[in-house]
């Protein structure tokens, strides 16, 4: 995940942080190359733009940091502007899941990874929060969805509903939460059909499973390396549905990470989880943090400057305070606080 960019933008960080001092253009310079990487790397042209319009304003004239050169400082922007773009309006990793039974409504497009993360995720809970979870099938569209969820519930340990043979999917979802509630379970995932592409028979579908359930969380599951597409699809769903996250699957095999570069500044929610692999423990919380280091593979210098400014901070309190003492407090302190 990311390594395109990565390889890309350590190019650029190398040349800019060997230098001891940095002109107005060497920042430019720098910038046009990171316009460059993140739209090869699948991100979208209005991310992309507003992107480097933030770090451009933050370091074109920034007053350099004592210790740190200013190709440091810069990167510490890029690392912090990342950060912003990549967090959504709530933490990665968490969910909505009080007063049980609580109902999780996973939707996508078909061949997106839907079921096989719904037992991931299922197995999640079960393990690192320790809740009893059910899953249920409502996909009565494609052969076999509901045994292959029920064999991923065996192998995992998690129980799934009985299958019963010609109920429609809202039968099925008020099943569902009849037997949540009957057998005290505190969570239950309702795995929805998927297409091949969005079309009003399955956004119905969802609705009226939606409106049964009144889920907690409604998560759209997504393949990351469809990029763009990916981003689509959740505005898409975002406008019929409401959706509360995103999990992006098959990030292990996309080495450009535009999907999710995009996907917070396009549609506002947040990335809950990535899926890296076929495996069913392979589903890891998206850590924007993390993730902003990983991309610059430099968080090494980032920490040094968040030192240097807690060091000059605290510095210019000293300084401050000693003048105010001697009643030397002037106009530059009142901005300065």
């Amino acid at each position: 995940m990311f390594e395109n960019l990565s390889e890309r933008l350590s190019g650029v960080f190398d040349r800019l942080t060997k230098q001891g001092s940095l002109s107005e253009d060497d920042v430019k310079t720098a910038l046009r190359e990171v316009r460059v990487a993140l739209l090869e790397a699948d991100v979208s042209l209005p991310v992309a733009r507003d992107f480097i319009k933030t770090i451009q304003e933050k370091a074109t004239g920034q007053a350099v940091t004592k210790s740190i050169t200013p190709g440091q400082q810069v990167v510490k922007i890029v690392h912090d502007a990342l950060i912003n773009t990549l967090r959504g309006k709530g933490e990665a990793g968490t969910l909505k899941i009080d007063s049980p039974p609580a109902p999780i409504l996973m939707v996508g497009l078909q061949g997106g990874g839907k079921t096989t993360t719904t037992a991931k995720l299922a197995k999640r809970l079960t393990e690192k929060d320790g809740k009893r979870v059910l899953m249920a099938s409502l996909d009565v569209n494609r052969p076999a969805a509901m045994e292959q969820l029920a064999i991923l519930g065996t192998q995992i340990n998690v129980d799934t509903l009985p299958i019963v043979k010609g109920q429609d999917p809202v039968q099925i979802a008020k099943r569902a939460k009849t037997q949540a509630s009957l057998g005290g379970y505190d969570v239950y995932v309702l795995d929805t059909a998927g297409r091949l592409s969005i079309d009003d028979e399955l956004m119905n579908q969802v609705e009226a499973v939606r409106d049964v359930a009144n889920p907690r969380e409604t998560i759209l599951v997504v393949d990351g390396l469809t990029g763009q597409d990916a981003v689509n699809t959740a505005q898409n769903f975002d406008e019929r549905i409401g959706i509360t996250g995103v999990i992006l699957t098959r990030m292990d095999g996309d080495g450009r990470g535009g999907a999710a570069l995009s996907m917070r500044a396009v549609t506002g929610k947040p990335i809950k989880f990535v899926g890296l692999g076929e495996k069913m423990d392979a589903l890891e919380t998206f850590e924007p943090d993390r993730i902003a280091g990983r991309i610059l593979g430099m968080g090494d210098i980032v920490s040094l400057v968040e030192k240097a400014q807690e060091t000059l901070e605290a510095e210019q309190a000293e300084k401050m305070m000693r003048r105010m003492t001697k009643g030397q407090f002037n106009m530059n302190d009142l901005r300065m606080q």
